[in-house]
């Protein structure tokens, strides 16, 4: 410190100092801030003295209601009971009750109902577990939205919230030779009533649910011709990568005489569907709740929204407001049906329920038909006699490998074609320099089109395999029948294999890693050297050589978390192409190419019928002329 900052210091401290002594009270103002300060002190504590006997008053005016007062007894209910009316109209008596619970069950699934509301509280399917071994419980608790909306006596009512009795005092019912049925009534008095009538068959994911309403021409409103159903639910985690689990969790439905269509999966998402529904499913990655019309729903708003609290199972919230019709007949009925069960394709495709296999994602156009008509009844019969899914994925990699080995084979040759033909390439690059590219180009198509090398020869086999490339990406992950399946390491072929686990999230990668999927990268790499080393020409792009190892190390991220059954079936595929190339090579010649390629040049070039026909209508303008 130098002597100028000490100086500049001890000059502030001193400024300080005298602005603080200038400036300090006397002694007449501060006898006067005191007795200010006590004249505060005096009020508050006066108007707080005011305000306990004000209070004290008005607690020793109002009596004290014993138990033998018999107004403690008659007010209450009777100020609860005005309430009700003023609120339910018609159902007020149905605003207070006692919560039951009566549980339908068959051996495929068990459904928990509770009298408030008359709905169905929470569904578990018996033949499934969480990735954590817990019973699979599709919804569960108050939380579950089920019930009409409707105006009567100019009173909006919600069937949610109000009690029904139960046409049984059983609490538990089991469908094993016969279906088993609860009735559900929500009286209105004067003989009006609505039900909710739930019949469950033994060994079905369905269960059938009739809406009767009794009288209700005079209950709802007048110009009222329909009813809203409004059905929401807490979606929990099931699977172990819920982050995966999540993205193909959303809405589904299907318009009437159209399409099925769905929300974002990625996204929050709201849509009002103001065309005739068929049916609405709120569909996680392996199990699906699905409402269905045996008519028509007149129109929905559905919507799907990530969840943000702080229960940590729970993923998404789906809500639907489904529009009913109303004849406002004496005596009506609707009749829908409920399915509560797993997406597997050909489990759904047996429900009656037009389209509901689209539930499983296995792509649009040519990669959807592929796994429907291909991949799907090849996986049901390597299913049908052998346990092992990992050996189900061999053989099914081995069935596609060896279908594609004609193209396999023909991407081979033309590669080859391409390797023999470098020097020739190499030599042209030589005679012509850099600056006259558009030179150098016509120059190596006239040696391909005089030898009878087509350059893209290789890239048309390898196109025509990328639509089953495709198809396997969207299979694994919608495939249940590999949901907690194990092999070799993997736990569960449909979720992500992990050999270390480290405690903490890296992003874009995951908090472990995927054996699979490390090999299937390492593969993968190998397999574009050797391909890099087959056609050199291939990498004369500016910029391809380092795009196409690339590739291999963005798999590393995209499927570190994805289906473990994906990578494997990758992996596979990279090793039985290394088989193949290695049998192909021992008989594939290469001397006998080039020996054939130089004879083709004595051979004059055939011309195309595209060009033929340019070069006559060359000529007739010509003769025109």
């Amino acid at each position: 410190m130098d002597k100028n900052t000490v100086i500049g210091i001890i000059l502030i401290v001193v400024i300080f100092g005298i602005f603080a002594w200038v400036n300090q009270p006397s002694e007449e103002e501060v006898t006067k801030a005191k007795q200010q300060r006590d004249s505060i002190e005096k009020v508050i504590n006066d108007s707080l003295k005011t305000v306990a006997l004000q209070q004290s008053t008005v607690e020793n005016s109002v009596p004290t209601l014993t138990s033998n007062d018999s107004a403690s007894q008659v007010l209450p209910d009777s100020l609860i009971e005005k309430k009700n009316e003023d609120i339910y109209g018609d159902f007020s008596k149905a605003a207070e009750g006692t919560t039951k619970f009566i549980t339908l069950e068959n051996n495929k699934i068990k459904i928990k109902f509770s009298t408030l509301g008359g709905r169905p509280y929470s569904v578990e399917l018996k033949e499934y577990k969480t990735y954590d071994s817990l019973p699979l419980i599709l919804f569960d608790g108050d939380s579950t939205v089920f019930g009409l909306n409707f105006f009567s006596q100019n009173k909006s009512i919600s069937t949610n919230n109000l009690f029904f009795e139960p046409n049984t005092s059983d609490s538990l019912l089991k469908a094993v030779q016969s279906s088993q049925k609860i009735t559900m009534r929500l009286n209105a008095g004067k003989g009006q009533y609505l039900e909710f009538v739930y019949e469950l068959p033994p060994n079905s994911y369905k269960m059938k649910f009739r809406i009767n309403t009794i009288g209700f021409d005079k209950v709802i409103t007048n110009n009222a011709n329909f009813m809203s159903l409004n059905w929401d639910i807490f979606v929990s985690q099931q699977e172990k990568g819920k982050d995966f689990e999540n993205s193909y969790t959303t809405v589904y439905y299907k318009y009437l005489d159209d399409e099925v269509d769905y929300l974002s999966e990625t996204k929050d998402s709201k849509e009002d569907l103001r065309t005739k529904v068929k049916w609405l499913a709120f569909k996680q990655q392996f199990f699906s709740a699905v409402l269905m019309a045996n008519d028509v729903f007149l129109s929905a708003t559905v919507s799907s929204n990530k969840y943000i609290g702080s229960q940590k199972r729970l993923i998404k919230i789906f809500k639907s407001e489904i529009t009913i019709p109303f004849d406002r007949k004496p005596s009506e009925s609707r009749d829908l049906t409920f399915y509560f069960g797993p997406n597997h394709y050909n489990t759904l495709a047996k429900q009656e329920m037009p389209d509901l296999e689209k539930l499983v994602p296995l792509g649009w156009g040519i990669f959807g038909w592929i796994n429907r008509f291909a991949v799907i009844p090849i996986f049901n019969f390597l299913g049908g006699f052998i346990a092992s899914y990992g050996l189900i994925i061999f053989l099914l990699t081995l069935i596609i490998k060896l279908v594609l080995f004609p193209l396999t084979y023909k991407s081979y040759l033309s590669t080859a074609k391409m390797k023999v033909l470098k020097p020739q390439i190499d030599e042209i690059n030589a005679r012509i320099p850099k600056d006259k590219t558009m030179e150098r180009q016509q120059a190596t198509m006239a040696l391909y089109k005089k030898v009878g090398v087509n350059p893209l020869g290789g890239c048309l086999p390898m196109a025509l395999q990328m639509p089953i490339l495709f198809a396997m990406f969207r299979f694994f992950p919608a495939s249940i029948e590999l949901r907690q399946k194990s092999f070799l390491w993997a736990t569960d072929l449909s979720s992500y294999d992990s050999v270390w686990n480290f405690g903490y999230d890296i992003p874009f990668y995951g908090d472990h890693v995927s054996l699979f999927c490390l090999l299937m990268t390492a593969s993968t790499i190998i397999y574009t050297y050797q391909q890099n080393k087959m056609n050199p020409q291939s990498t004369s792009i500016p910029g391809m050589k380092v795009m196409m190892y690339l590739m291999p190390v963005m798999f590393l991220f995209m499927f570190n978390s994805y289906a473990s059954g994906l990578s494997y079936y990758y992996l596979l595929a990279n090793l039985f192409t290394f088989a193949q190339m290695y049998f192909i090579r021992r008989f594939v010649d290469e001397k006998a190419i080039l020996a054939k390629l130089n004879e083709n040049k004595k051979n004059p070039v055939k011309k195309s019928k595209f060009q033929e026909r340019l070069e006559l209508m060359a000529k007739q303008r010509k003769l025109k002329k």
